[in-house]
C-alpha cells in the first residue's frame, strides 16, 4: 500500500505508546472511523477529555493518517494479513494490530458502501444538440463576422442517476477537431471489439 511520507509519519506517531497509550489509541481509532462513516461527526469527536493531554496538531495529523490508511485499506479490499502487515511495518505492537484489524471488520461493510458511493464511472453522453451563432461585433463595437457553435451534451451520470447538461462554445475548426476525434475513437472501438 503507497501512502505518503506526511500519512506515514503520522501513522508511526500513532503507533508509539508514548504518544498515545492504549486508550488514547482506541479513541482516535474510533474516531477516524467515525468521521469517515459518520456524516453528523464533527470535529468535537477529538475533544475527548482523553485526548486533551495530547498536542492539537500531532492529534489532528494522526486523526488524518488514521483515516487516510482506513479509506486506503478500503479501497483496496485489504483483508486482515494484508492491514497486520502494513502496521507492523509502522511499528505497531501485536494488541494495536488486533484492534486495528477488529475495528476495520466491524465498519468494512460501512466503509465499502461509503466508497461505493462516490462513484466509478465517467457520465454516459445520451444526447448532443446545437446550434449556430454568427457573432457580428465583440462587446467592444469591433467587427467580428465569425461562427462559433453552441453544443449541448446531454449525459447520464450512472452513479447518480442523474442527467446534467454539459456546455460549450467552440469555433469551426475546433468542433472538426472534435468530430474527427470521435470518429477515430469510434474507429479504435470497433477494431477492439472485432478482435
Amino acid at each position: 500500500m503507497e501512502l505518503s511520507e506526511y500519512v506515514q509519519k503520522g501513522f508511526q506517531m500513532l503507533a508509539d505508546p508514548g504518544s498515545f497509550d492504549s486508550n488514547a489509541f482506541t479513541l482516535l481509532l474510533r474516531a477516524a472511523f467515525q468521521s469517515l462513516l459518520d456524516a453528523q461527526a464533527d470535529e468535537a469527536v477529538l475533544d475527548h477529555p482523553d485526548l486533551k493531554h495530547i498536542d492539537p496538531v500531532v492529534l489532528k495529523h494522526c486523526h488524518a493518517a488514521a483515516a487516510t490508511y482506513i479509506l486506503e485499506a478500503g479501497k483496496q479490499r485489504a483483508d486482515k494479513s494484508t492491514l497486520s502487515t502494513y502496521l507492523e511495518d509502522c511499528k505497531f505492537d501485536s494488541e494495536r494490530i488486533e484492534l486495528f484489524c477488529t475495528e476495520y471488520q466491524n465498519n468494512r461493510n460501512s466503509l465499502e458502501i461509503l466508497l461505493g458511493s462516490i462513484g466509478r464511472s465517467f457520465p454516459h453522453i445520451t444526447d448532443v444538440s446545437w446550434h449556430l451563432e454568427y457573432q457580428i461585433k465583440t462587446n467592444q463595437l469591433d467587427k467580428m463576422y465569425r461562427p462559433a457553435y453552441l453544443v449541448t451534451l446531454n449525459v447520464e451520470n450512472t452513479d447518480s442517476r442523474s442527467h446534467p447538461e454539459i456546455r460549450f462554445s467552440c469555433n469551426m475548426e475546433q468542433l472538426q477537431d472534435l468530430v474527427g476525434k470521435l470518429k477515430d475513437a469510434s474507429k479504435s472501438l470497433e477494431r477492439a471489439t472485432q478482435l
